[in-house]
């Protein structure tokens, strides 16, 4: 009996050694499978991004992308803010969406003047069939917007610092560009949402007092009169909606007369999704 149990325990113990042999150097032999590793208690890494405002529409960083270039060139030839050219603009044309800025390439809504030669586009606005002009492209119509800013009720505000876009927002509004009393603060609350004032520059006392001179001899000369130019650009209405917590487009629309499809329409909206802070325009 004992050599029998002997014998068996022998058996035993030869087979054991020889499984665990074939797992290791027999291909033929399924592999035991590999433990899955725990995680460790440090948290991933997080992947850097450049801090930006919830609020801010990815229309509207799509827009500034696209037009900070020009918008820098004017700045560094005129001493107007990047910041404050952007933030208008986008105010202006509602991220690119209006009618003016999709059909005419109008970003700032300049009307036409007396020698005024280029294309020419009506819609209602202060009165019926108000002429606007037509842009070949959207720089064009940044560059002269800086043009419009170059006149005797705007030239204070160049000897503003050329990254000083609160005191720019300030000037605009007591110069009388737009009856909105909160147009200042609209701007500067859209350069601070998409922190457009990374795109300013400073410039030494040196460099300012030559731009001065330049922009100042632009301003005295050939330049249309005031009445022309107050006929060139009415005060900016700003028929704008600011999206508030709780609102949602057809509401808007019900409040403006309008019907959800045609405020969509307007602003090329796909999806009636809305979020805190994006620009609805709500009217042409």
């Amino acid at each position: 009996m004992k050599r029998w149990l002997y014998a068996w325990l022998i058996a035993a113990l030869f087979s054991s050694c020889l499984s665990k042999q074939d797992v290791l150097q027999n291909p033929h032999v399924t592999k035991r499978p590999v433990p899955v590793q725990k995680p460790t208690d440090a948290p991933n890494k997080p992947v850097s991004r450049p801090p930006v405002s919830s609020y801010a529409s990815t229309s509207g960083q799509d827009y500034i992308e696209r037009y900070k270039g020009i918008a820098i060139e004017e700045m560094e030839r005129y001493g107007i803010p990047a910041s404050i050219k952007l933030a208008q603009a986008l105010l202006e044309s509602g991220n690119g969406n209006s009618a003016l800025a999709r059909q005419a390439n109008n970003h700032f809504g300049i009307k036409c003047t007396p020698e005024w030669i280029g294309k020419k586009t009506y819609q209602d606005d202060d009165r019926r069939d108000d002429c606007f002009r037509v842009y070949e492209r959207p720089e064009d119509s940044f560059k002269d917007h800086s043009q419009f800013l170059l006149r005797k009720r705007y030239a204070a505000l160049f000897e503003l610092d050329k990254d000083d876009y609160k005191g720019w927002a300030k000037g605009l509004k007591s110069a009388g560009y737009a009856t909105n009393p909160r147009y200042a603060d609209m701007l500067v609350e859209l350069i601070e949402r998409y922190q457009l004032h990374q795109y300013d520059q400073p410039e030494s006392r040196a460099e300012k007092v030559r731009r001065e001179e330049v922009v100042q001899t632009e301003i005295v000369e050939n330049k249309p009169e005031e009445l022309q130019v107050a006929q060139a650009k009415a005060p900016v209405r700003i028929d704008i909606h600011e999206v508030r917590q709780g609102d949602t487009l057809a509401d808007i629309a019900r409040k403006h007369g309008m019907s959800t499809r045609d405020l969509m329409d307007l602003n090329g909206l796909k999806t009636e999704s809305l979020f805190v802070g994006q620009l609805i325009l709500v009217s042409q």
